[in-house]
């Protein structure tokens, strides 16, 4: 089978189930051959992340472990620049991957957004982009809410469309969770079971993070895998 690369990008501050639900139900649906889980650096058009780029790369590590296939990058988190999508995507061709091998994972709601995106409509072109359904909006939604982009819209990852690649529609239920809730219900010493899996939870507990509005340890700021390696194994 030829190779299938989705790209599940985000701050993942902290990663959640919700995440992993998008990832699960694109690798299902498409038969991807691995999927790559990217943490953001610095997203464009948002504030700053509250967990360092160290911890956040820890705990992907931890929340993926024993998926079959998945991996955690930390192509974004070496750059100290903005962390744009089309910047990683054309990295990830300057790696040898085509745009049709390429599947950008991402839940409907933050789709809804693409026009704001840097290099929109351009950004379209360089992935297929995998929208899956979140709570409150299906991603059969979407043709409706985003009319000019209806005729690129479809339920098969074999479709092409005339304009480029196609922009794949995947129905699945996803975990009704944010990481903004997470946080604050960290910051406020509440539990997190069933919102990030038990080895996430244990490390937010054990390095005592969210527990104020703050940033947490800025000297950890621009560790790569391997030091996030090194504290995967101590978690």
């Amino acid at each position: 089978m030829n190779r299938r690369i989705g790209v599940l990008g985000g701050t993942f501050d902290p990663i959640h189930c919700g995440h992993l639900d998008l990832g699960e139900a694109a690798q299902r649906t498409l038969q991807l051959t691995s999927v790559l889980v990217m943490p953001s650096s610095r997203p464009p058009h948002r504030t700053a992340p509250l967990a360092s780029g160290f911890h956040r790369f820890a705990m992907a590590a931890l929340a993926i472990a024993g998926r079959t296939a998945w991996q955690v990058s930390d192509s974004e988190l070496t750059h100290d620049e903005p962390s744009y999508t089309v910047t990683t995507l054309r990295r990830l061709h300057a790696e040898g991957y085509t745009s049709n091998e390429l599947f950008f994972v991402i839940g409907a709601d933050a789709f809804l957004e693409i026009r704001s995106w840097k290099d929109y409509p351009q950004i379209l072109e360089a992935a297929r982009f995998a929208v899956v359904s979140r709570p409150g909006l299906r991603a059969s939604e979407l043709p409706d809410r985003l009319g000019d982009l209806g005729s690129r819209m479809t339920a098969s990852f074999d479709s092409g469309a005339p304009s480029g690649p196609p922009i794949i529609l995947i129905e699945a239920e996803t975990a009704d969770v944010s990481s903004t809730a997470i946080r604050q219900r960290c910051a406020e010493g509440r539990p997190l079971h069933g919102l990030v899996p038990a080895s996430v939870e244990q490390h937010i507990e054990q390095h005592g993070l969210y527990r104020s509005p703050t940033q947490d340890h800025p000297e950890h700021r621009g560790m790569t895998n391997a030091a996030a390696g090194r504290l995967h194994g101590q978690s």
